[in-house]
């Protein structure tokens, strides 16, 4: 995908704070962070959001579901943290790849808005 924001950040066309990364996965800094400690994680793979993971991407979005703990865990999150995934423009999704937040630092209330 040539026009989307997170393909490229994570074929490091675009500068980002990576805090993890690997041959699929990427985590790196939001730059709008709504806590002391928000990262984004996405796959490299481009897939559109949570409603078009496909058979094939059940392995890999598992994955993501692991490596979020160790992300969150690695950068002093600690284990009290929010996982965020949003599906099309009416949730919140403004990118449209699929990204899981990785929220804490702060007590976190409910519901989120």
């Amino acid at each position: 995908m040539t026009d989307c924001l997170f393909c490229k950040i994570a074929a490091g066309q675009i500068p980002a704070e990576i805090v993890y990364e690997d041959d699929d996965l990427v985590a790196f800094r939001d730059i709008a962070p709504v806590a002391p400690q928000h990262i984004l994680l996405i796959p490299r793979k481009h897939i559109v959001g949570p409603s078009s993971i496909t058979e094939e991407d059940e392995r890999l979005i598992g994955r993501m579901m692991r490596q979020a703990g160790k992300v969150a865990t690695d950068n002093g999150i600690g284990n009290a943290f929010r996982l965020v995934l949003s599906n099309g423009a009416d949730a919140g999704q403004l990118i449209f790849h699929i990204h899981m937040h990785i929220i804490g630092g702060r007590p976190l209330h409910w519901p989120p808005g």
